[in-house]
């Protein structure tokens, strides 16, 4: 890496659970635990309503990172958001391989409300991942049809 590129920070975008994995990052964030704040958190009702296109346009946009954050399989709120959303983005993981996106900057992780600690683990390790993958340069500047 140059002497520009160790300033580089991973922009990494976040859907997070309302019910679970958002409260999980509230958690963090109330008992101060330390993570990167490299993590820009979109808030969602369910982790089975973010449609792949997001995590798409997301890559689009400049996300190095995705991370799609919900209830524990069993626990969802909407009582089996979390089944539709882990088989879509196996589906999804492989997609994005085929796209030639690297397998870490893509994540589904499930992180109840009690689990601060796990999300500011989650985000740690994922940053540190993608630091060392480098800036993504795939999909940057795609379609801009419907903006």
């Amino acid at each position: 890496m140059s002497s520009v590129d160790a300033d580089w920070k991973p922009l990494i975008v976040g859907f997070c659970c309302n019910w679970c994995s958002y409260a999980g990052a509230d958690l963090a964030g109330i008992g101060r635990m330390s993570y990167p704040a490299t993590i820009r958190i979109i808030r969602v009702p369910c982790s089975g309503r973010v449609n792949p296109h997001f995590v798409i346009r997301a890559f689009q946009k400049g996300a190095d990172g995705v991370l799609v954050a919900g209830c524990h399989p069993g626990d969802c709120h909407y009582s089996t958001g979390n089944f539709y959303t882990r088989r879509r983005y196996l589906l999804m993981q492989r997609l994005l391989e085929y796209m030639g996106i690297e397998p870490a900057r893509f994540q589904v992780r499930w992180i109840s409300a009690a689990e601060g600690a796990k999300f500011a683990q989650v985000v740690t390790q994922m940053t540190e991942e993608i630091q060392a993958l480098g800036p993504n340069k795939k999909l940057r500047g795609g379609c801009t049809c419907n903006e």
